[in-house]
């Protein structure tokens, strides 16, 4: 067997935990904190392979090993990496309590409903968008990922972030609450275990029955009865259906929806989890893009601006949906498809524009198709009969990055 041991939030192991091994692996100051077994070997744990691979070598010799590891060893730890190494049957796991419930502790807050995502040795555009997202997020820090960089990503964001630096170190340890700005204008060294980021209207929840961040409402392509719009200036809901198939938005995303209108597509991808930002021109398309954004219960970043120009500003998305533009479609679609690193997709009422915006996509790499849709609703007649009520024809058309393209941008 090989025996893992979590540290929890301690500075220290209890005495006796490395009994029996003939080889102890852990970080250094854990390493230094036990009392060995004559003739044990020890690893300081740097690069995981070469751990992995003399590990190997005692477990193929049935010579007892004990792996100390920070916090819970399962959350985000190394029982990953031995159990796909050597199989779960392998393992005896002793779990240590995780930074992430000693953070949500010390401030006296719940987290079955708490979304959690690393960001060590990983994209930090990932954890941003999720803090876009959610109301109650752990991220998990690592070098050039910490405090400071995730602030500066949230600048214009309604948040709170609770910094807990050295966790459990009685001389250490620091539970601080900051602004995003104040975050980004500090040095936080190294030490920094997790970063709480807060929505604090939002913060407390309601009672759960289930773990984990609350799931999509149900249902989607949503009735236009349900957002406040002008003159039925709304993107229908059987070519909502199709958009959102296309943009997949999902938690970890960031969506643009440009010449928002209503914002009932940004809505609906809100819902769907991904951070996602609304521009429009207008300063009352602004306002009720917001209050349909509240109506949901979802957070979406709303640009008061005119697109292509205004898009510099913003941060890359991973799918754009462009609903307005007019003559200026063509300069819009080729700036978001720039950009997009996964799709983008285009509804538009006018034919004359539609080979435009499919040369956009394509001179932009990617791989275009699209459909007209066409649809007619039951609608009552006098006399209890139902007759056939056409909607206008709209072009949907869709840009898809190849896969090799979305790989390489990912590295």
């Amino acid at each position: 067997m090989i025996t893992v041991v979590g540290t929890g939030t301690g500075a220290a192991l209890p005495d006796g935990v490395a009994a029996g091994a003939e080889l102890v692996v852990g970080g250094r100051r854990h390493l230094d904190s036990v009392r060995l077994p004559e003739g044990a070997e020890r690893i300081v744990l740097g690069p995981l392979a070469p751990a992995l691979d003399t590990i190997e070598e005692y477990v193929a010799k049935d010579r007892p090993v004990v792996v100390l590891a920070s916090g819970d060893p399962g959350f985000f730890g190394i029982v990953r990496a031995l159990a796909e190494r050597f199989g779960a049957g392998r393992l005896d796991v002793r779990p240590g309590v995780s930074s992430v419930a000693a953070a949500f502790a010390r401030i006296g807050l719940p987290w079955d409903d708490a979304v959690v995502v690393s960001a060590h040795g990983r994209e930090l555009r990932t954890a941003v968008n999720v803090c876009r997202a959610r109301p109650k997020v752990a991220v998990l820090t690592g070098p050039g990922a910490g405090p400071a960089e995730l602030g500066a990503a949230l600048l214009h964001r309604e948040r709170v972030l609770v910094v807990a630096s050295a966790l459990g170190d009685p001389e250490r340890e620091r539970v601080e609450r900051v602004t995003p700005a104040e975050a980004a204008a500090r040095d936080w060294g190294t030490a920094v275990s997790v970063v709480l980021c807060l929505d604090e209207t939002r913060a407390l929840g309601a009672v759960r029955t289930v773990a984990g961040p609350p799931a999509a409402p149900p249902g989607w392509a949503l009735d236009e009865a349900g957002f406040a719009h002008r003159d039925s200036m709304i993107t229908k809901f059987e070519v909502r259906a199709l958009a959102l198939a296309r943009l997949g938005p999902r938690l970890g995303d960031l969506v643009w929806d440009v010449g928002a209108g209503s914002g009932s597509v940004a809505v609906e991808c809100a819902r769907l989890g991904a951070a996602v930002v609304a521009v429009e021109k207008t300063a009352d398309g602004v306002e009720r893009i917001r209050a349909n954004a509240g109506a949901h219960g979802v957070d979406v970043h709303v640009v008061h601006g005119t697109a292509p120009d205004v898009l510099a500003g913003l941060d890359d998305p991973d799918a754009v949906f462009v609903g307005g533009g007019g003559r200026e479609l063509p300069a819009i679609v080729t700036a978001c498809a720039r950009r997009a690193r996964r799709a983008v997709v285009v509804a538009m009422a006018a034919l004359d524009r539609v080979p435009a915006a499919r040369e956009a996509l394509t001179g932009a790499g990617f791989d275009c198709d699209g459909v007209l849709l066409q649809s007619s609703r039951l609608a009552p007649l006098p006399g209890d009969v139902t007759r056939l009520a056409a909607t206008n024809p709209v072009f949907l058309l869709w840009g898809t990055r190849p896969q090799a393209c979305r790989e390489g941008d990912a590295q």
